[in-house]
Order: C-alpha cells, then sequence, then structure tokens
C-alpha cells in the first residue's frame, strides 16, 4: 500500500481530535505536514506549538498562527510521529535533535498522539533504532562510561557528525545509544535521565495517551491502559 496514503488516513484522523480555540502541538514529518493542510482546508482556528523549524514554515506559509512555546504554558493535544512505539505505548525516536522539546510538549499536552503506520508498531520495543542522550559537552566522556555501564553501546555516525560531534537544536552533544535484551523500558529511561550530564532521552515512556495507526485493513487507535 501507497506510504502516502497511508500518511493521509491517519493524518485525516487525527483531524477529528482538533477543534477550534484548541492550542495544538504538532511535531515534524509528512504525515504532520498533510495534518496542518487539513487545518486549513477545514478552516479549524488553532494556533501552533512546535519543535521543528520545518513544521513552523509550513505553518506560516498555510496562514496558521504559531505560538513561541516558551509563552504556552499547557497544550490541549499534541501530534508525532516517532521510529518505533509498543502496544503500551512506549515509544522511540532517532535522528532529528529535537527530541528535548518534543518531550516538553508532549508533557505539557493533555492529549499527545502518536501517528504511525503498522510497520513501526511492536508488542514490545526492539530497540532496533539507537536511543539518542542529548547530553552536556563536559559530560561526553563520564555518559559514556555510565551508559557502558547500562550495557548500551554509544555509538557514531560519519554521516551525523557536525565540527566533530552530533549537535542538537538546543546546542548539545547527542550520543546515540544501541541497546539490546531490555527488559524494563521505564527502568531504562530513568536511569538514563538519573546520569548527571543527561538532558534528555529520546524513549517516550509515560507521556503517550493515544497511537493513531494507518495499515491495509484502515485506522485502529491504541490507547493508555
Amino acid at each position: 500500500m501507497d506510504d502516502n496514503y497511508l500518511k493521509r488516513i491517519c493524518a485525516k484522523e487525527a483531524i477529528k481530535y482538533i477543534r477550534d480555540g484548541m492550542v495544538v502541538g504538532l511535531g515534524g514529518g509528512r504525515t504532520i505536514a498533510y495534518l496542518i493542510e487539513y487545518i486549513k482546508e477545514e478552516n479549524i482556528k488553532v494556533k501552533i506549538v512546535t519543535p521543528s523549524t520545518k513544521t513552523k514554515m509550513i505553518c506560516i506559509e498555510n496562514g496558521l498562527e504559531v505560538l513561541h512555546t516558551g509563552f504556552v504554558d499547557r497544550v490541549n493535544v499534541a501530534f508525532d510521529g516517532c521510529d518505533q512505539v509498543d502496544e503500551k505505548l512506549n515509544a522511540l525516536k532517532s535522528g532529528g535533535g529535537i527530541h528535548t522539546k518534543e518531550k516538553l510538549i508532549a508533557s505539557m499536552s493533555e492529549e499527545y498522539i502518536l501517528l504511525v503506520d503498522e510497520a513501526k508498531v511492536e508488542k514490545e520495543l526492539s530497540f532496533k533504532a539507537p536511543v539518542v542522550l542529548e547530553i552536556l559537552e563536559d559530560s561526553l566522556k563520564y555518559v559514556e562510561r555510565k551508559v557502558l555501564q547500562l550495557g548500551g553501546k554509544p555509538i557514531v555516525r560519519a554521516s551525523d557528525i557536525k565540527d566533530g560531534f552530533i549537535i542538537s537544536d538546543n546546542g548539545n552533544l547527542l550520543m546515540n545509544v544501541s541497546f539490546s535484551d531490555v527488559g524494563n523500558v521505564n527502568e531504562l529511561n530513568s536511569r538514563l535521565i538519573n546520569i548527571c550530564g543527561v538532558v534528555e532521552t529520546s524513549l517516550f515512556t509515560s507521556v503517550i495517551t493515544k497511537a493513531i495507526v494507518a495499515g491495509e485493513q484502515g485506522i485502529r487507535v491504541i490507547n493508555r491502559q
């Protein structure tokens, strides 16, 4: 089935959760771009917060008002994608360097909804993608040591390197860490975030309220138990 079709029907389902007067959080990606298109088509009057510069520009091009996140204390509903999500609504994001701001918006939101296709849904997270840690520059070697103690393997891809390091939108370092045989996702996330120097992780373990999943059989919704 055409990937763009799945993204479109996913965005079309998401529009049902948006009403006039809402503050709406939007992540990045093609599905979010389709959602912006539908918001404009249906002339829904909302205000947007986003961690993505590209999404911000698409919103402005479509006449949507974008607020600075620093002046917002609550978001009605937010939408985003991910690399993997499990049936318990634990999710993993990789790349992009904006997961800290994404998690901030998720935490501010009354509803935080992932928009994905069936290929990204697993019974339990397999960690095929790395966990990304945003870290302070001075903590690099210390965090590497602590991550190794937790069974992780720090990895750096040459294509990700900018001026010798992987850099986040916040100007901090990004460390990709591969894990295998993770028994407890929540415990892993807590241990990682408690390492001094770690700003945030790309593991989303408690903030997701729903996942709208598009597949060959249509749409299904996973709700937090």
